[in-house]
């Protein structure tokens, strides 16, 4: 059992950059892959990046690569996505996800979920 919580969304201009956190609860954070989703008003849930348990494997959505780092810090037990470049296409809500098994690219692959985190990117 995880919980988790994310932060730091908010609004910016078009090329800007934002730090959204996910913070997760219990000591057994570091047997957990993380991701992270995004859902935009009337669209599905997409996926957006995903680290292994100690952060030595990344995979990126094609719409974010060069653009979006995840990472992670097991000690602190968070997973952090360092958004740059940041386009107006990337307003959403942010999740954080987690599970005790890869979840691959789809959200049906991960078992609990933070609330989410409103991320605005104006023209």
């Amino acid at each position: 059992q995880v919980q988790l919580v994310e932060s730091g969304g908010g609004l910016v201009q078009a090329g800007g950059s934002l730090r959204l956190s996910c913070a997760a609860s219990g000591r057994t954070f570091s047997r957990y892959f993380t991701g992270w989703f995004r859902q935009a008003p009337g669209k599905e849930r997409e996926f957006v990046a995903t680290i292994s348990r100690t952060g030595g494997i990344r995979d990126y959505a094609d719409s974010v690569k060069g653009r979006f780092t995840i990472s992670r810090d097991n000690a602190k037990n968070t997973v952090s996505l360092q958004m740059n470049s940041l386009k107006p296409e990337d307003t959403a809500v942010y999740y954080c996800a987690a599970d005790l098994n890869y979840g691959d690219f789809v959200p049906n692959g991960y078992a609990y979920w933070g609330q989410g985190t409103q991320v605005t990117v104006t023209v």
